[in-house]
């Protein structure tokens, strides 16, 4: 008996690779990183704030098909490809979130998939 539930929905970019959309174990659903793909055609929406809007458009549908919504977030990882579009990402997020704001943590790195712009994971409290 597996303590894990797969989670996939049309309605995100499928996954590129050997991984679920997301994995419930418990009262947590765990949600791989997310890129600003349209789910319909599988291309990256052009820019940042594009890309980051598409990325929690992308994170709430798997929520939701994980039962949950964006909002219970408790920890968010943002990966960004330029450390100087933190400003503009802080803005995006902040429009998804009210107080109390998830846990979170936000890194520079050299390459994202597809060469994106931005990916995020999350982790969602289940009621």
């Amino acid at each position: 008996m597996s303590l894990t539930t797969p989670i996939n929905t049309d309605k995100a970019p499928r996954a590129i690779g050997p991984y679920s959309q997301a994995v419930r174990v418990g009262n947590l659903l765990f949600i791989s990183g997310q890129i600003g793909f349209d789910p319909a055609t599988m291309e990256l929406a052009a820019g940042v704030e594009a890309q980051a809007r598409q990325v929690f458009a992308n994170l709430r549908a798997v929520a939701e098909a994980g039962g949950g919504q964006l909002k219970d977030a408790v920890k968010l990882s943002i990966y960004v490809a330029d450390l100087g579009d933190f400003k503009t990402v802080n803005g995006i997020m902040a429009s998804h979130f009210k107080e109390p704001y998830p846990a979170r943590a936000t890194i520079e790195v050299s390459r994202l998939p597809a060469d994106a712009l931005i990916e995020i994971e999350a982790i969602i409290a289940l009621a």
